[in-house]
Formats: structure tokens, sequence, C-alpha cells
């Protein structure tokens, strides 16, 4: 009768004990019910934020810690964790939702102003609108890309050559002004509460991107010591150090031979050594799979996945099915890196989300307070404009012709930007509800009796041509405007089409695979058939390529523009 009795014994010292392999907060059988979600620590608002980030990491499994770890975050809902989107843009303004907000100039004409208050009121201004449209998309149930509080802005990179072709994003070429202007962004978009961040901005593209660009997936920068500190590292030490900006995307290019987010200069004792950074980083979109595609420095993804979070890379973005980080259960399997070591980057991932309140009661957050009603308000759109008074440089104005009269009979204007509203946003941008082109100021400004006549001029850049026109409006089906569409369950149009419908035209961003492209049928393992008549409303010179798709199959993650 001993044996059964020491056994007896032993299951009653080890039954309250979790096993290695079991999670906090799931209940074994020998365990008592389960603690409501809403009672465990991390739920808590009024415990340091540390000790919550450590009691929700501790409760997940590792499969939950690395779908953690990618831009499009999964839902935990055992744990009644909300999917997250980390990819936010913001670059003059908030961009790309569906809701139409202020916009300011492009970084290089805001830069243009010299003017560091008015850069830190258009920052406020933008966080304002990014959390009152944050806030409505979550009172919608809405979580997808573009429509969380990570904003992965400014970019700081040093516009030193005109051929690198995306200068217009930056702030110029000097490394002082550049640090200036992205600080007082950072401080706009961050907020002043000691406890919680407004919204997060994101220094990129860290380090040594300034192009070429077609190159920029196996490029190796080869640079000086002298012109690395000198020229491409203070304005990300000024925005790191003295700003205390939450996020760093790492570049896509190497530099002194290894990938950016993956260089023990840059990344291990520069960033985190020597600057002692505390955010997440990011890596720039379908940048870790260079690491053993194109720069060739890791022979697989388990590889690359350990190397790059042994660097310090907490969140992989991948803009399809391909993210690296999938391969980080393998890695750890392999023995390349161990779960330990990734709880470093789950860690630092909560606690940007637990700062900004995502966890907390809505009463709790004042920014989260915000209403719509401040988007698109006069104040930011009279602020908008003082930007781009201020943005505008004069090289000459000869005999005064400028300002205009008003009492001028005839004003030709000249030239093929002069009246295209997609050029007027920019890129990275937002979309206004009201857009003004040179041309239509021009004429809102001088008088009824002033003729105003306009030339495009020309209608090519180089070789290729420009010209923004809407092909949905020469597509049509059986008389209806737009395409006949047949959607199918799996990526092979196999079987019955599970919906047909009629579409008015080809805009779908997809990487939010909870949405449903139809009642019952989300966006995950899905392929669709496409079917229009194309007539042109004029007799046009069309290119050789039209500017759109027709797509006769999708999988589960692509993008149909």
């Amino acid at each position: 009768m001993k044996n059964p009795l020491i056994m007896l014994w032993l299951a009653a010292l080890t039954g309250g004990i979790p096993s290695q392999n079991s999670q906090p907060g799931v209940p074994t059988t020998a365990q008592s019910a389960p603690v409501p979600v809403a009672d465990l620590p991390f739920r808590n608002p009024d415990l340091p934020i540390d000790q919550r980030v450590d009691d929700l990491v501790g409760r997940l499994t590792l499969p939950e810690k690395v779908s953690q770890m990618l831009n499009a975050s999964a839902p935990i809902d055992r744990l009644e964790i909300p999917a997250y989107n980390w990819w936010n843009e913001a670059l003059h303004g908030v961009a790309r939702t569906s809701m139409k907000t202020t916009v300011f100039p492009q970084a290089i004409g805001l830069a243009a102003t010299f003017d560091e208050d008015a850069m830190l009121r258009m920052a406020t201004i933008t966080s304002d609108e990014a959390r009152a449209v944050h806030q409505e998309y979550v009172r919608r149930g809405e979580r997808g890309i573009y429509q969380g509080l990570t904003f992965w802005t400014p970019n700081i990179n040093i516009f030193r050559d005109p051929r690198w072709g995306r200068g217009q994003e930056t702030y110029g070429e000097d490394p002082y002004l550049t640090g200036q202007l992205g600080s007082a962004l950072v401080r706009g978009f961050q907020g002043d509460d000691p406890k919680y961040l407004k919204i997060t901005a994101c220094a990129k593209h860290f380090a040594v991107h300034s192009g070429p660009e077609q190159l920029r997936h196996e490029f190796n920068a080869q640079i000086s010591d002298y012109d690395l500190w000198d020229t491409y590292l203070p304005a990300f030490r000024d925005l790191v150090v003295d700003a205390k900006v939450a996020g760093v995307m790492c570049a896509y290019n190497a530099y002194a031979g290894q990938p950016c987010c993956g260089s023990d200069k840059l990344m291990n004792e520069i960033l985190y050594d020597k600057w002692k950074f505390k955010g997440y980083v990011t890596s720039d979109c379908d940048g870790l799979n260079d690491f053993w595609q194109h720069h060739k420095t890791d022979p697989d993804a388990a590889t690359a996945a350990a190397n790059a979070v042994l660097h310090g890379t907490d969140i992989e973005c991948a803009t399809g099915k391909l993210f690296t980080y999938n391969s980080l259960l393998e890695a750890v399997q392999k023995g390349l890196i161990t779960e330990k070591q990734l709880d470093v980057s789950v860690k630092r991932l909560y606690k940007i989300r637990f700062q900004l309140g995502m966890f907390d009661p809505v009463e709790r957050v004042k920014y989260a307070q915000i209403p719509m009603s401040v988007v698109e308000s006069a104040p930011h759109q009279a602020h908008a404009l003082k930007m781009a008074q201020e943005s505008m440089v004069l090289l000459k104005n000869e005999n005064n012709t400028l300002p205009l009269r008003k009492g001028l009979k005839k004003i030709a204007v000249l030239g093929p930007n002069a009246d295209n509203e997609s050029v007027q946003l920019g890129n990275y941008n937002g979309f206004p509800t009201r857009n003004v082109t040179p041309l239509m100021g021009i004429r809102e400004k001088v008088g009824p009796n002033t003729q105003v006549t306009y030339i495009q001029g020309v209608d090519y850049a180089s070789n290729i041509v420009y010209e923004t026109f809407d092909l949905n409006k020469d597509l049509a089906y059986e008389g209806k405007p737009g395409f006949r569409a047949e959607y199918f369950k799996g990526t092979n149009l196999e079987g019955k089409p599970v919906a047909t419908v009629q579409e008015p035209g080809l805009d779908r961003y997809l990487a939010n695979t909870k949405l449903e492209i139809v009642p019952g049928l989300p966006s995950e393992n899905v392929s669709a058939r496409y079917l229009s008549t194309f007539t042109p409303r004029s007799r046009r010179r069309w290119p050789s390529r039209l500017p759109a798709t027709m797509a006769t199959a999708c999988s589960s993650t692509t993008s149909w523009y």
C-alpha cells in the first residue's frame, strides 16, 4: 500500500502546479475553474505596464507568440486579445484610410518651410485625426491595415542624389534639419501624457538608405565611418535618443555586408547598446525575405528569422503570404533561437500596445476621447494652407508680376501637373474632401472677367505616357458599369462560384483577411473571375499597357488595385 499512498501524496503536492507546457490561465483537470479574462492581472489598468506585459506574454503559447510578431497580428480569442495590424501611414497627414482627412504638403515641402513650430502643429493635428479615425474603426469592429495607431513615418533618410526617386518623402539633404523636423513630428505624434502614447512614430529606414531604388533588396552600402556618423546617423540619433521615438524601421539594403535588419553594428551596437533604444523595430515590408532570397546571407527562412530576431527586429512586415517569421517555430525546434529570446520581442510589442491604451477602458485614455469632428476641421485645413504657402520658394518675380492683379484680361497656365489631382497629393497620402489643383486655385482667385487658358504642354515623362484616367468608366458588363465578379472558395477557381455579383470597379486591398468580400465569404483562400467589356469613350492613343490588371485568380492575400 506504500506506493499508492506515495503516488497520491505526490499528486496532491503537484496538482496545483502547471506543467512546463501548460499556460497560465488555461485550466487543467486538477485546477479550479479559470479566472475570468477581465480579472487577469494584464487587464488591470492600475498595475505597472511592465507587470501587465509579463503577465500577458507568460500566458501565450509559442505559436501565439510568433503570430504576434507579424504586422497583421492574429487575435487570441481565449484571452480576448483582438487582431491588430501594425502597418499605418501618415507622412503628411493620415494616409490610406477610407475616411477623408486633412492633407499637408509632401514631406520635402514641409522641410522647405524651415518651420519647426509649424511642423509640431502639423504633427499634433495629424495625431488628433489619427486617434479619432482609429476610434471610429474600433466602434465599427474593424481592425485592419491602415486602421491602427502605429504609424510608420517619418522618413529621415538623407536625400543626397535626385536619381534615388523617393526624395520627396524625406526632409532633404541636411542631417540637422532632418533631425529637427523629424523630432518635432515625433513629439506631435506621441503626445505628452506621462502614461499613454497618443500614436507612435517610426524613424525609417535605418540606415544608409538613399537609393539606388531598383537595387534596394540586394544593395550593399559601403561608406566610411565618418560619412556614417556625420551624414546618415545624426537624424536617427536625434529621434531615438532625444525625441524618444517609439518605433524604428530597419532598411532593405545591407550595410557592411549584413542586411540592415540583421546588422551587428547598426542594430546591436548602435541602436540598442549605444543609444539604449526602448521601443520596437519593424522590418520594411518583405525585407526579411531578402536575407535568404537576395542578400543570400542566410541559407533559409528559419535561419534568417532567428538572425533578425536576435538583432532586435520585433515585427516582420510582409505584403503576401510569405512571412519569414512563420519559420520561427522551426528555428526554435532547430535550436537556432530560444522561446525566451522570442519573448524579448513579444514583450516590446505588447508594451507599445499597452502604452497606447489598447487594453484599458476608453474613459481612462484621454486621447481616446478625441471626436471625429476634429477631422478636416476648419483650423486643421487652415494650417495645411499655411504650410503650403510657407513651403513655396519664389525664385524670380520679374517686374513684380506676383501677386496677380484681379483685373488681368488673360492668364495662361502651362504644364502637365497644373491640373492633376493625383500628383497634387504626392505619395503616402490621405484623401481630402476637396482637392484644389493650381489651375482650380487660379481660376477661383482671379476676377470674373479674366480668361484663364490651360495648356497641358506635354503628356509624358521620359518615354512613358502619364495620364490619369478612371479605367472603370470604360468598362461594363451587359450594360451595367463595371464587372461581373464570380467568387470561389479556394485559390484555383474550382467548382461553382459561391457568389456572383456586379462590381462597379476593381478597388480592393485585402490584407485584412477578416473582411468579407461578400457576406459569408472572408477574403482568405479565395479566387475570383472578372468579366467586362472595355469600350473607350474617346479616340485617344492608348498606351501599350493599360494601368489595370484583370485578375483571373487571386490567392488569399493578393491585393487587387
